[in-house]
């Protein structure tokens, strides 16, 4: 664990709020960026969670919590006073003793397709090597392009990136979390942004889930300037989907709320992972019945057969 200070000039009295991220170049850059808008002068913590540390396929490792256990444990020992987390990797079930205080504006949801010579996903080569380390993403590709050998990798933004475009690259192209590229500063390495009609994200994909102590009245205070309630409801809408499922972090499902004015649309997808069949539905209507819809559309999936895809 390591620690940088982050806030305003001038001296204070107060304690800085101590806020814990992952120590990927990614986790470091999201909360750095938001920190940068808490009341009060922040001290930034870094942690290593069993996702950083354990190189094992993420459907190994059991997907749920492998990049928040950490945070959260030293979040529940008084180690720091926020936890800031790509909230795709968040439980949906809450934890006891822990509050879901903040969700800022969502960053852009989509997948990115980053591939040599700027291919896109309909120009690469029949056979071409993709690599991703989600079930979802997989599944989604080998639904869209059959021909394709999609393969497993794991490692931070730059090592995945560069085993689609270093020089002794192994693979044709990589597909990442189009946010993250943003948030990382390589958004020009995006070949193709993959829509989301085709290729829906995983449920809260861009968006960030801000924690505290419950009850930390001075921590709540301090990130509650950053909360979107739109982008919060959407993505409570997205984790519905998934728990209704009973499906993990890492599971071959998509989801995807957004927002236009009061209303909403709803689009999920259960997905085989490799590739052969999907199940979708959608549901359209007030964003404050976000909620109901999600339910509603969970118990379409079900109907459909989704379970036997998830489990």
């Amino acid at each position: 664990m390591s620690a940088a200070p982050l806030g305003g000039t001038g001296e204070s009295t107060a304690a800085p709020l101590r806020v814990g991220t992952r120590g990927s170049l990614l986790a470091l850059a999201q909360t750095h960026d938001i920190a940068a808008r808490f009341a009060g002068v922040v001290e930034i913590v870094e942690i290593s969670t069993k996702g950083d540390v354990d190189r094992s396929p993420l459907s190994q490792l059991g997907g749920t919590g492998v990049f928040v256990s950490a945070l959260r444990d030293a979040l529940l020992g008084g180690e720091i006073d926020v936890a800031v987390h790509s909230m795709k990797d968040l439980p949906t079930l809450p934890q006891e003793g822990i509050r879901l205080a903040a969700v800022p504006v969502r960053n852009d949801p989509r997948d990115a397709l980053v591939a040599r010579d700027g291919l896109q996903l309909k120009t690469l080569p029949k056979g071409a090597k993709v690599g991703t380390g989600s079930p979802r993403r997989k599944a989604q590709l080998l639904h869209a392009r059959p021909d394709l050998d999609v393969v497993d990798i794991r490692g931070n933004i730059t090592t995945r990136m560069n085993r689609a475009l270093a020089e002794n690259a192994d693979l044709d192209a990589v597909v990442l979390a189009v946010a993250g590229l943003n948030r990382g500063g390589f958004s020009d390495r995006v070949s193709e942004a993959l829509s989301t009609a085709e290729f829906l994200p995983a449920p809260a994909q861009g968006a960030l889930g801000i924690e505290t102590r419950d009850g930390d009245e001075r921590s709540l205070a301090a990130v509650a300037g950053v909360d979107d309630p739109v982008t919060a409801a959407c993505a409570a809408a997205e984790r519905i989907v998934l728990r209704g499922l009973e499906a993990g972090c890492a599971a071959p499902v998509g989801a995807f709320a957004r927002a236009d004015g009061d209303t909403v649309q709803i689009d999920a997808a259960a997905y085989a992972l490799d590739g052969s069949r999907s199940i979708r539905a959608s549901r359209k209507g007030a964003v404050a019945d976000a909620a109901d819809l999600a339910a509603d559309l969970v118990a379409e999936l079900l109907d459909g057969g989704a379970k036997e895809l998830v489990g």
